[in-house]
Parts: C-alpha cells; sequence; structure tokens
C-alpha cells in the first residue's frame, strides 16, 4: 500500500473529518468508511486488506487519529530508514508518485491546476468545510501560488505539502 503525503491537521479538523465520515454517528468508523476516505486520498485498498492491517471492525475516533498519523500522513513509526543515496532517490520518487496521487485528488478537473472551488470540494467531501467560517481555499491558494495565476500547480502543492 501507498503512503500519501499530506499536510498534518489540527485535531478539531481531524475530528470533523472522523464525524463526518462517521455515517451512522455510533462513533466509530467502518473498515467501508476508512475504504472510502483511503480511495478519496488515492490508496486503493480492499476491505480486506484493511481488514487485516487494521485488525478489528472499526476505529474510535483515538484510533483513527493513530490512522490518519501513520498512514495518511506516512509517519512510519521505528522506520530505521537508509542513508544510502540510492535509497534516498528511491524514496524521494516514491513520494513524487505519492503526492502526484494526492494532487490528482483535488485536481478535479484534470487541467493540472487546483483551483479555490476544487479545493473546496475536496474539503467538503472529507468532511473539512463547512459554510460557517474555519478555512478560506481561496487564501490557502494564495498563501501558496507562488506564479501568481490564481491556481496551484503540481510544483506548488509539492511545496506546501512538503512544508507541513
Amino acid at each position: 500500500m501507498y503512503c500519501v503525503t499530506m499536510a498534518s491537521l489540527s485535531t478539531s479538523d481531524v475530528q470533523r473529518m472522523f464525524n463526518s465520515l462517521d455515517q451512522n454517528k455510533d462513533g466509530l468508523l467502518t473498515l467501508d468508511e476508512l475504504v472510502w476516505l483511503l480511495d478519496k486520498t488515492g490508496v486503493h485498498v480492499s476491505e480486506d486488506e484493511l481488514a487485516s492491517l487494521v485488525g478489528k471492525e472499526g476505529l474510535d475516533f483515538d484510533e483513527f487519529s493513530y490512522f490518519y498519523d501513520m498512514i495518511l500522513l506516512g509517519n512510519n513509526v521505528g522506520n530505521g530508514g537508509s542513508s544510502e543515496n540510492n535509497n534516498d532517490e528511491v524514496k524521494e520518487e516514491e513520494v513524487d508518485k505519492d503526492l502526484y496521487k494526492a494532487f490528482k485528488v483535488f485536481d478535479l478537473n484534470g487541467d493540472g491546476l487546483i483551483s479555490s472551488q476544487e479545493l473546496q470540494s475536496v474539503l467538503w467531501k472529507l468532511g473539512m468545510w463547512d459554510n460557517f467560517g474555519g478555512l478560506d481555499c481561496d487564501r490557502i491558494i494564495s498563501k501558496y501560488d507562488v506564479n501568481s495565476d490564481g491556481f496551484v500547480d503540481f510544483s506548488e502543492f509539492k511545496s506546501m505539502m512538503l512544508a507541513h
């Protein structure tokens, strides 16, 4: 399974995502709900594969927070890592591939650019956007829009994701 590198979210953002994904509001995310989230972030895994990884039928908020940190952010606890240049190049290529997969999640129309509207739409789907404030997608886009074209291209997206 590939890890998708994503910017770290605040605990309240992760809680909002959890609450949005918890369709039956029982305080547990089912494997089906987790598969949906992973699919939306560009990680394709079957429910059986996820069951063997998770080891149970669902996750409460604390378990989901850990899952988010380990899987979606790609933080591999206890991963010793190698200092060999070849391994570093391979890891960088994998990060680029993973970042591109994540980029494609946000680039809804496939034009190679992320607009404020596309960002808002994806955040809405992930339960991280509401109409009562919080994130300002125009401001987020302009913060990372180095060439001032009103969009975030892959290079700008990569810089944004690796900055966090």
